[in-house]
């Protein structure tokens, strides 16, 4: 019998695999969808603030606001503060809704401070001022011992810890506090040469925080 090669089919394209469709472009997978967070105390209690999907914007997370507050005794009434790397603005607007009597912002991001802008009109806060720049800048600017709190949140991979607590070591009135989140534990060892010193720590999955006074204060107790 005479063979006969049968005819060759043509090649065909693979089909796509379904999770071809649901992978992330290079360089966005460490980019979560965009969220809320609430202040959870005070007069702007419940009030919902957006946290946009920006590399770096780490808000700081409830539970870890509790704690400071309670530290801090909650009432914050004349209070003068500095939030001098705000993001989200939570911690800023935090210590306004507590009764603080002046509360600055500062924030290099210009989308970020549209929106804290955005918070503190609805919120009709006019104890709350935002400034857009370099939050080492603003921090140095300060007058000597003018501010009662100093929030230090930057972020993690930054540079600034050293050169932001010195400078906040001198904004702080003799009886003001520092508070300081981080990627890592402080102690007085670090702490001393800049002028301050540990009165509270904890530590919450991988964030540290940190409520300090100037090293030469008493140890004295504050608010529980």
């Amino acid at each position: 019998m005479k063979y006969t090669p049968k005819p060759i089919a043509p090649e065909t394209a693979p089909k796509p695999s379904a999770k071809a469709h649901t992978v992330k472009p290079k360089g966005t997978a460490h980019l979560k969808p965009s969220g809320e967070i609430r202040i959870i105390g005070g007069q702007y209690r419940r009030t919902k603030l957006t946290v946009p999907n920006h590399p770096g914007l780490r808000p700081t997370p409830d539970r870890v606001r509790e704690t400071l507050f309670n530290w801090l005794g909650q009432d914050l009434t004349g209070w003068r503060c500095a939030d001098v790397f705000a993001g989200t603005g939570v911690l800023g607007f935090e210590a306004a809704s507590r009764g603080a009597a002046d509360v600055l912002l500062c924030e290099q991001d210009p989308g970020l401070v549209v929106q804290l802008k955005a918070v503190q009109a609805r919120l009709k806060a006019g104890t709350v001022r935002i400034e857009r720049g370099d939050g080492l800048s603003a921090l140095k600017r300060l007058d000597a011992g003018s501010m009662q709190l100093v929030l230090i949140d930057p972020p993690f991979d930054s540079s600034v810890f050293e050169p932001a607590l010195k400078a906040a070591a001198q904004a702080i009135s003799p009886t003001g506090l520092v508070y300081l989140e981080a990627p890592r534990v402080w102690q007085d060892d670090d702490l001393l040469p800049l002028g301050l010193k540990v009165h509270r720590s904890a530590k919450a999955g991988a964030v540290h925080f940190h409520l300090l006074v100037k090293s030469d204060q008493p140890a004295e107790p504050l608010p529980a």
